[in-house]
């Protein structure tokens, strides 16, 4: 088998480089550790999540079990320290991936949850469900910290689990760390601050699955069921200094760490995300 990353020519381009071999049922996402190591996880609907070595001719390295349904996606942390992935039967579930354990399972959620991203700093965690929400958590202690709901007046527990019009597909956050994207089957695509409860804009999209946010931040790419491809030109914002200095703090510091500094309450609730 060819080593990864291999010497390319312009005659091998196209050509097979790995064939991963050893989920029983469908590969439903794939995600790449951050940090450049080559480490790949992809989540299936055999209930596991599997670990790849890419530098090491593909080997698998590990199995990531915990869901008693279907994998539907998966996201590593910026860092890589951290995985989250979510399935049916409402799981929610984060993975040390030092020691590839569970850290946690999150609570919430009244539906599958198909969809998740961590924010640019890792201190913030989303999730869509058809539950018709997004829940914005604290990965480090499992807090719901915002919700946004695409149903008015919201669905109870009893009747958030069943068909509706409002399945939430997708969310994706934004690289400024300050807006989050959702696509949901009223025929919308949505764009939310973090530190508000409403749509800060909204445009029509029919049959979205999927959205994921340019580099920059200034386009949202949102894919169809029909095997379209739609750009959106998304809010722009200045983001504050104030803003900036949480990023940077969070990117180095959990929740613990911070709630653990002799600073003012004030601060401390902004350094954790409390709105």
């Amino acid at each position: 088998m060819a080593s990864f990353p291999p010497r390319v020519n312009e005659k091998e381009i196209g050509k097979l480089l790995l064939n991963l071999v050893d989920h029983t049922e469908v590969v439903r996402d794939l995600t790449f550790a951050p940090d450049g190591s080559l480490i790949l996880v992809s989540a299936s609907r055999d209930k596991t999540l599997r670990v790849w070595d890419l530098k090491d001719d593909g080997n698998m390295m590990k199995v990531l079990r915990g869901h008693q349904n279907w994998v539907y996606s998966c996201a590593f942390s910026p860092d890589s320290s951290m995985l989250c992935s979510v399935g049916a039967s409402k799981a929610v579930f984060l993975w040390n991936m030092d020691k590839y354990t569970m850290i946690r399972k999150l609570e919430g959620h009244h539906h599958d949850v198909v969809a998740c991203d961590f924010s640019p700093d890792g201190a913030l965690l989303a999730t869509a469900s058809y539950d018709t929400r997004v829940y914005i958590w604290d990965p480090h202690n499992g807090d719901i910290l915002m919700e946004f709901g695409h149903l008015f007046p919201p669905p109870t527990p009893i009747f958030a689990g069943g068909a509706n019009d409002r399945w939430v597909r997708s969310v994706s956050f934004s690289h400024d760390g300050l807006h989050v994207a959702s696509l949901a089957d009223d025929k919308m695509v949505r764009f939310w601050r973090i530190d508000e409860d409403y749509p800060v804009q909204v445009a029509p999209l029919s049959n979205g699955l999927c959205c994921a946010f340019s580099t920059d931040g200034s386009v949202l790419a949102a894919g169809t069921h029909d095997g379209s491809v739609y750009f959106w030109a998304t809010p722009r914002q200045v983001p504050s200094l104030q803003h900036l200095c949480r990023m940077s703090i969070r990117r180095v510091m959990p929740t613990q760490e911070v709630q653990e500094l002799p600073i003012p309450s004030k601060l401390l609730e902004f350094l954790s995300y409390r709105i």
